[in-house]
């Protein structure tokens, strides 16, 4: 798996999402990604009880502490690399985690317009 550069959504590097718990594809803390990353898992969220509700009931459930795969479980205030087509879903459910702009991945951008990511970024 060759990374793809780690630039952010307006170019520049691409800052740290969470190193507790650690996220990303790589599970290096960042919104790396990769040809290999079919999920494109590069929006950096900040998780609401509301989202994590919204994707367990959509069959993701980010909340439960899974040990075999060293996944701890999320709770709100959390940050986590999420799949980009997955923040557009809950969106549209009217549940979208707000977003780190300098911590997405500039891939997103095939994916999601800077624009409407901008609307939901943190301040």
């Amino acid at each position: 798996m060759i990374p793809q550069p780690s630039r952010n959504v307006f170019g520049g590097s691409l800052k740290p999402c969470s190193l507790a718990p650690v996220t990303g594809f790589f599970r290096n803390g960042h919104c790396d990604t990769c040809a290999e990353d079919q999920g494109c898992h590069t929006v950096c969220v900040e998780l609401t009880a509301e989202f994590l509700e919204f994707s367990r009931a959509a069959g993701n459930d980010l909340s439960t502490p899974r040990p075999e795969y060293h996944f701890p479980g999320l709770q709100p205030g959390d940050r986590w690399c999420l799949c980009a087509a997955r923040w557009l879903e809950c969106l549209a459910a009217g549940v979208a985690a707000p977003i780190s702009l300098a911590s997405t991945h500039e891939r997103t951008l095939e994916i999601v317009p800077l624009d409407l990511l901008k609307q939901h970024a943190t301040a």
